[in-house]
């Protein structure tokens, strides 16, 4: 799949010496939703601001759909849009004006009907004619959305979209990613709910200290680094976990009742079949058990502490 966006060793050192970029590496694909996640200061900010033109980088090469973003500004800058964390200024104007003033600093021709697609899409068609000053905070955080939708960029960048907003306006993004998706645009998300990037990405990048440390396809991430467990309720309290069943490493709840299995979910053998027989010989009975599988959010902490 041909790459929108080609990343080649980008590095970003700051006045006073920070290095918040360290030679990264990273190409993605037309079309898809990537998920940039990592802890506060990891960089990703930095990044985005890069490939955005907002920000210089120290070192390396960044192409949005084959062109440089440092020789040929005008046309990669003119393929993105960018949502920030920051709340607009511009509070003067109202929502509708805003769109049709941001269009037009793309070079875009006047297209009320695409204004009113996206207001529409984000529930902001009532408040077209409302001066920005008066919204909510949710509200401007709608319009940010809008105004970075409002030249029909190529790619779409959402720095942390949802920050603090009520679940209403979570839910309606994740609507307007999808139909974005539909329609060919990528999109890139970083943010700090990582269920969104676990229901929304098709592929997942993690940044630590300024380094990429992993990229790859959500459902493989999952399934690779991610582990099952086992819960058996047990009948009878248990005091302690027999030392025929160490091998298993089981842990015994703190009210005795309920035994957790933790196995590879890619191992050749799960082991619960032989542990399943080994309990019924210890005479170790269950009522009820049940399955759980790691979250995109576990495996994710998981690699940035083995980053440390």
């Amino acid at each position: 799949m041909r790459s929108v966006i080609s990343i080649k060793g980008l590095t970003k050192t700051y006045a006073g010496g920070f290095q918040a970029l360290k030679d990264v590496d990273l190409e993605i694909n037309r079309g898809e939703i990537f998920g940039l996640l990592g802890p506060n200061g990891a960089g990703k900010t930095t990044l985005i601001n890069i490939v955005c033109g907002i920000v210089n980088p120290s070192g390396g090469q960044v192409r949005v759909d084959g062109h440089d973003i440092v020789t040929e500004f005008r046309e990669t800058r003119a393929r993105i849009g960018l949502v920030p964390q920051e709340l607009p200024t511009e509070t003067f104007e109202t929502v509708f004006n805003t769109l049709r003033f941001s269009r037009g600093l793309f070079g875009k021709p006047p297209d009320n009907q695409h204004i009113e697609k996206v207001l529409k899409s984000l529930s902001l068609w009532d408040k077209r004619d409302t001066m920005i000053m008066n919204l909510s905070g949710g509200m401007k955080r709608r319009v940010l959305i809008a105004k970075a939708l409002s030249h029909e960029p190529e790619v779409l960048f959402l720095d942390e979209p949802t920050a603090g907003v009520d679940v209403e306006l979570r839910q309606d993004m994740w609507n307007v990613v999808e139909l974005l998706r539909e329609e060919g645009v990528t999109v890139i998300l970083t943010t700090h709910y990582i269920e969104e990037a676990e229901q929304l990405a098709d592929r997942v990048g993690v940044i630590n200290n300024g380094e990429i440390i992993i990229v790859e396809e959500k459902s493989k991430l999952m399934r690779d680094m991610g582990k099952k467990q086992l819960m058996l309720h047990l009948y009878d309290e248990l005091t302690e976990v027999p030392a025929e069943l160490s091998r298993y490493k089981l842990d015994l709840s703190d009210d005795r009742r309920e035994l957790t299995y933790t196995y590879d979910t890619q191992g050749e053998h799960t082991g619960i079949t032989d542990l399943i027989q080994d309990l019924r010989d210890a005479g170790i009975r269950f009522n009820d058990l049940q399955t759980s599988q790691s979250s995109l959010e576990e495996i994710f902490v998981d690699l940035v502490h083995r980053d440390q």
